[in-house]
Parts: structure tokens; sequence; C-alpha cells
């Protein structure tokens, strides 16, 4: 006969903040960061080929698509600054 525990030990499943922590994955548009990538200029909107929908814009087009983003409910971006000239040691 295997040897079961007589009491069912859920330590973890005491605490609700531990219980969110290990849940099963579940994700939402709360977990979500919207990447945006910054040029200089005005009135830019340049598509990215190798990641389709997504967007080099200029600052005065940044804020626009931020405030859709946020009607979306997405509660972050994160910028990505484009530079205008590169060099071969990206600095």
């Amino acid at each position: 006969m295997a040897n079961y525990p007589l009491k069912r030990l859920r330590r973890l499943r005491y605490n609700p903040l531990v219980r969110d922590m290990i849940r099963e994955t579940i994700l939402t548009k709360d977990d979500f960061i919207y990447p945006l990538f910054a040029v200089s200029g005005n009135k830019i909107k340049n598509p990215i080929k190798s990641m389709p929908g997504v967007f080099q814009m200029s600052i005065d087009v940044l804020v626009e698509e931020c405030k859709e983003v946020a009607s979306l409910g997405i509660p972050a971006v994160i910028l990505f600054g484009i530079p205008e000239h590169k060099d071969e040691v990206g600095s």
C-alpha cells in the first residue's frame, strides 16, 4: 500500500498572492507591453519589413499611437530609439 500523507499540505494555496503566482498561465491585456520604435522627423510611419504590422514612427505619430494603445487598455509601452546614423560599433 502506498504511503500517502494523511493530511494534504496546501500551503501554496493559503495566501491569495502566492496562489496568483503559481496559477496556470493566463494572459490578459494587463500582461502586455506594446513595443514602439521612434525615429527623428515629423509625420513619419515607416513599416519594419521583418516585423509585419510594426512601424518606425516619429514622435508626433507616437503620441497618437500611445493614445490608441491606452484606449485598448494595454498598460505599458517600451520605446526603442532608432538612430539617424549607425556605425560599426553601435555607439
